[in-house]
């Protein structure tokens, strides 16, 4: 499907871009476009690639015209680039809406206007009942999605997948403890019985492959994942180093919750089940009002969201396990210095 097609993606020389880039460069997909605004971290990931199939376009999603321009040619899109750090979207969250919703939307009018054949927007569990800016302006994001892909996609199919916390991620909390191990500092624990997925970057280039080939327009893509709360993390991660370092409870940051839902149980209900992946069909409702208020749904009532909190729950060697699978190794925890 990949055979010599042109794959652009926003946001591209963060963690998923990267591990994207580890997947695909030896197959026989034609064009990689990396956008993104950061050019040292464009010329860093230059450097070390140095592949005749990667191209890179400096722009920012904000402006329409850059966004339009680099994605002249391309088949498909992969749209990673967004404002993720909650506490920094909660302090500014007009910086939040200018590029998780209206970067969003001008990804989505350009790949519209290109002929782009499929985008997958990248959205975070925090659209989920959100209570804080990032999660907000993402949900928002993916409102858009939908509605265009119901009134404007043509011939370009739009998706969304949906991430937890993805391991050693930038936006994770993981290299955070590992740099406080390995410097002897003491663990930072915003809550203890805090909970969040865990999924490994492999696993996020998975879901997005798997909502590649299966999506119809407007669709939401979950990949099934376990949980562990913040405590189990920081004890798995102090018996990989082999030591242990004391633990300083901070208290919850600006917008954070005590755990991450990725589907509500009005999704749920409609949810398919795709094995390691729940596949959410877009509402095909108009503003016919009378189909939600005479034929709504009686069921709700029983069915659970699907949260960090019930889904699968990992003891520290689950954790260990995870980790070890995500690739990491216990000289992350030696100092360099």
């Amino acid at each position: 499907m990949f055979t010599d097609k042109v794959l652009m993606i926003t946001g591209g020389t963060g963690s998923f871009g990267n591990e994207v880039l580890r997947r695909f460069l030896a197959s026989d997909i034609g064009e990689i476009r990396i956008f993104s605004r950061d050019e040292k971290k464009q010329d860093d990931m230059r450097k070390a690639y140095s592949h005749p199939k990667l191209r890179f376009h400096l722009g920012d999603v904000r402006r329409a015209e850059s966004v339009n321009d680099a994605m002249r040619g391309v088949d498909f899109v992969f749209h990673a680039a967004a404002l993720k750090q909650v506490p920094s979207c909660e302090f500014y969250p007009m910086e939040a809406v200018r590029t998780n919703i209206l970067g969003a939307e001008n990804v989505l009018n350009a790949a519209c206007a290109n002929g782009v054949s499929r985008v997958i927007v990248l959205s975070t569990d925090k659209a989920v009942y959100p209570i804080n800016a990032m999660g907000l302006s993402k949900a928002m994001s993916e409102k858009l999605m939908v509605a265009k892909a119901r009134t404007h996609g043509g011939a370009t199919t739009m998706c969304a997948t949906r991430y937890g916390n993805v391991m050693n991620s930038r936006g994770s909390v993981i290299p955070l403890f590992v740099r406080q191990i390995r410097t002897g500092a003491p663990l930072t624990i915003t809550d203890p019985s805090m909970t969040r997925f865990l999924m490994s970057l492999e696993e996020s280039v998975d879901l997005v492959i798997h909502a590649f080939e299966h999506a119809k327009p407007g669709d939401i893509f979950v990949r099934k994942a376990p949980a562990c709360t913040i405590a189990t993390l920081a004890e798995a991660l102090q018996e990989m180093a082999g030591t242990t370092v004391p633990v300083r409870i901070i208290g919850s940051r600006h917008g954070e919750k005590i755990y991450e839902t990725l589907l509500s149980r009005e999704e749920m209900a409609k949810a398919e089940d795709h094995g390691d992946f729940y596949r959410v069909p877009a509402d095909e409702g108009d503003l016919n009002y009378d189909k939600y208020l005479v034929a709504g749904q009686i069921d709700l009532a029983a069915i659970q969201d699907y949260t960090s909190h019930n889904t699968t729950r990992l003891d520290v060697a689950g954790v260990c396990d995870l980790l070890r699978k995500a690739g990491m190794r216990t000289d992350a925890f030696v100092d360099e210095a």
